[in-house]
């Protein structure tokens, strides 16, 4: 399909809508019917129909720019529910679990949504002093390890349109609190390749986080830790980072992702 031959007549029509699912998920940025019809070669108003069809259900929505859509509520949940299923989990628990280990702190899984990320997963620490955020939590981007890590995958001009819209709002005396203050950490982000949060979401706590990379090489979820700065100074919390990016790499192949092998074209125009 991807060899721009017409293929319309050999799609069957029950498995139309999720090939367009499916090629919103590959191209993984706002699409137009038109831009993700050039793989699928569907005649114009068929595409147009099938759109209005999963936006009007709920799977997509439209974006701001009125032309282009991403994946709406109903298929963001369908992708959490699958990431959660019960034998992928329990080979992503033990992974975590040794991950938590090794650490001697709580580590996550949570991935991006609309304006935040969400926590799906979660190993507690052993330690009875803990930092409680819950599975479900939702987390801002622009002050937290996995939040940041997050945007360092967008391009310039998602990134822009996100700063340009988000009222920052000081957590702490920590917190990054103008967008060209999110930009200088976000590009030093993509030079080291991982976050931290060094008591910017919460005060007292750090955090550092790595990307997993799903099957386009494109972060589909994060991995992190956090603990009390009181115990684990954040300059210690960072001898950790191979140990974390392992465990992201096993988790990406996991899920059949590109393990440590990202697609630097995220950051591009």
């Amino acid at each position: 399909m991807k060899d721009g031959s017409d293929n319309s007549g050999s799609i069957p029509t029950n498995l139309r809508l999720l090939f367009v699912l499916e090629e919103m998920a590959r191209i993984g940025v706002p699409v137009t019917p038109t831009e993700l019809n050039q793989s699928l070669n569907l005649p114009k108003p068929t595409i147009h129909r099938l759109f209005s069809t999963l936006e009007q259900e709920g799977f997509i929505q439209r974006e701001i720019d009125g032309r282009s859509y991403s994946p709406g509520a109903r298929l963001r949940r369908m992708s959490t529910g699958i990431l959660s299923s019960l034998r992928i989990r329990t080979a992503r628990v033990a992974i975590l679990t040794d991950l938590a280990e090794q650490v001697g702190e709580t580590v996550n899984l949570a991935l991006p949504d609309r304006d935040a990320m969400v926590y799906i997963d979660r190993v507690e620490t052993k330690w009875p002093l803990r930092i409680q955020l819950p599975v479900g939590t939702r987390v801002p981007f622009y002050c937290t390890a996995s939040g940041k890590m997050y945007l360092s995958t967008l391009n310039r001009r998602h990134l822009k349109s996100y700063l340009e819209a988000t009222v920052f709002e000081a957590r702490t005396p920590g917190t990054l609190v103008s967008a060209d203050a999110v930009l200088e950490e976000v590009s030093r982000i993509r030079e080291r390749g991982y976050s931290t949060d060094d008591s910017e979401f919460m005060e007292g706590m750090i955090a550092v986080a790595v990307p997993i990379y799903g099957s386009e090489g494109r972060l589909v979820s994060t991995l992190s830790f956090h603990a009390p700065a009181s115990r684990l100074p954040l300059r210690d919390a960072e001898q950790h980072v191979e140990v974390l990016k392992g465990a992201a790499s096993r988790l990406s192949v996991l899920i059949g992702g590109a393990g440590d092998e990202a697609d630097d074209l995220t950051q591009e125009d």
